[in-house]
């Protein structure tokens, strides 16, 4: 498990694109975190860090957004909303666990029991209110 102390969204992404360097085609990327703790800001670090140059937004109303980069295709869901297996088997989700891109999933908690391995990123709220402790662990499943 690697730990790290973030003091501004700018920080947050900057640990995201440096994380970005360890990932590889087919890689599963879950975020746990409250409301506005930095999730999105993480993901955006991760694009960027693959080489995307447009904008990343939180998929919260589309539920998943697609980025092509140089080196992987990727897709960022946001399961705030999805409540039942019923609904992640709608959305067609294990369609995207095909080894073919990255998988970057906010709020995987709500989808817990459907997750492959992955790596887990926890990220808290620390002391200062830009203060964040983002960890990452690998969980096997």
């Amino acid at each position: 498990m690697s730990e790290y102390l973030s003091h501004s969204p700018e920080d947050t992404e900057k640990i995201g694109a440096d994380f970005a360097k360890t990932l590889k085609q087919g890689d599963v990327i879950a975020f746990t975190g409250d409301l506005g703790a930095g999730k999105t800001a993480f993901s955006r670090g991760i694009l960027y860090g693959l080489g995307y140059k447009g904008r990343v937004t939180s998929p919260t109303f589309a539920i998943a957004n697609e980025y092509h980069t140089d080196l992987f295709d990727v897709v960022h869901f946001d399961m705030y909303r999805i409540l039942d297996p019923e609904a992640l088997f709608e959305l067609g989700f294990d369609e995207y666990l095909d080894s073919k891109r990255i998988i970057l999933i906010e709020w995987s908690e709500n989808i817990n029991d459907a997750l492959p391995d992955h790596k887990l990123v926890s990220i808290k709220y620390g002391t200062e209110p830009d203060d964040r402790i983002i960890t990452i662990e690998e969980v096997h499943v």
